[in-house]
């Protein structure tokens, strides 16, 4: 009760004096976009500057938004897959070009020849050149893919793999099953499932991290809602659980500011697990993408920003990073369409010009 009542003080001190200098211009950008709730931190590696939740948890009701409120973070779950990676390979237990059928060798002899030498780095840094597949694919149906959540995941990989590669040469390829094959990795190369391993990370850090929709477990959380602002109501969907490392965490604002100031302490050289070259390589270790971060040099003012995008069908959220300033923005919706995209890209260039980005 008394780390509760902490929390709750933490979060109402950080909010009164953080919160409210862009409160105005992000809740009328809200309304502009057509966004029901709209959260958004701007942090340093040690401090916040601004957090603040403004609008509805669900459209067209009385659900006021809250400062703790939990948000499907999409693909912004690959930034902490990665970083559980990171620290295994740092601890020995799996290395970088560790093959999948060195872990998975019984699945090897039915899967597709050009899929034989991909490792844990060609799944992270997209360089393995596997399809697309998200929510919207019809096959595999959840009559071929049985068992529980870990063995569902197994399941789907191993029918994923069967399939062709895609034959023109990119220098990324976009797919999230192959982040389910590097999640099956690092399962394998523990014991412990992805979900153990998230929460184990989530212990460490003081961070609560879950699965799957907000308003599954708790219909007061926020609900997501498509382009015609339509809430989704609660239900599993059995596709989140084979994408989890992909794209299936859910978590709070102050709780993503955590992992947030995290990374840019480790870029700053100021980590006690990993060195500064380790934070580095994840960000910034390969051209465009590296290991679940995307990057780019900003043409206006030359500062090198890492950032991630989350786009998992009724939320969008954002991330990005920039050591040269020691600033990270992050914003998230509970609404996905292309006008709130551009509701929230406005919000982070406001955002970007005040604090020097």
């Amino acid at each position: 009760m008394k780390k509760i009542l902490v929390f709750a003080f933490f979060l109402s001190f950080i909010t009164t004096f953080y919160g409210q200098k862009n409160s105005s211009l992000a809740d009328s950008i809200r309304i502009q976009y057509k966004i029901p709730e709209l959260a958004y931190a701007v942090v340093s590696s040690d401090s916040i500057f601004e957090i603040q939740s403004l609008g509805l948890q669900r459209y067209n009701s009385s659900y006021k938004a809250k400062i703790d409120d939990k948000f499907r973070l999409g693909s912004l779950t690959k930034t902490i897959t990665s970083y559980i990676a990171t620290l295994l390979v740092n601890q020995g237990k799996i290395k970088w070009n560790t093959k999948f059928f060195d872990l998975y060798p019984e699945l090897k002899a039915k899967s597709n020849p050009a899929t034989y030498n991909f490792t844990l780095q060609n799944f992270l840094t997209f360089r393995a050149n596997l399809g697309i597949w998200s929510y919207g694919n019809e096959t595999p149906t959840q009559n071929e893919i049985k068992g529980n959540n870990q063995q569902q995941r197994y399941q789907f990989i191993a029918w994923f793999l069967q399939q062709n590669p895609v034959l023109e040469k990119q220098p990324v390829y976009w797919s999230n099953p192959s982040y389910v094959a590097a999640g099956l990795m690092l399962e394998k190369a523990t014991g412990k499932t992805y979900e153990t391993l998230v929460h184990e990370l989530g212990k460490s850090l003081d961070i609560d991290f879950d699965f799957g929709s907000p308003n599954l477990k708790d219909k007061k959380q926020p609900w997501g809602h498509d382009e015609n602002l339509e809430p989704e109501k609660p239900s599993l969907n059995y596709k989140l659980n084979w994408l989890s490392s992909a794209g299936n965490i859910n978590v709070s604002l102050p709780d993503y500011c955590k992992f947030t100031q995290m990374q840019l302490q480790g870029l700053l050289g100021k980590s006690k697990l990993l060195t500064a070259a380790e934070f580095n390589n994840m960000h910034y270790g390969l051209p465009d993408f590296a290991f679940g971060w995307e990057w780019e040099i900003k043409e206006n003012n030359q500062l090198r920003y890492s950032f991630h995008n989350g786009t998992p069908g009724t939320f969008l959220t954002k991330v990005y990073l920039c050591t040269s300033i020691n600033k990270a923005f992050i914003l998230f919706a509970n609404v996905q369409s292309e006008e709130a995209d551009k509701g929230l890209m406005l919000l982070l260039g406001k955002l970007q010009q005040q604090y020097g980005g």
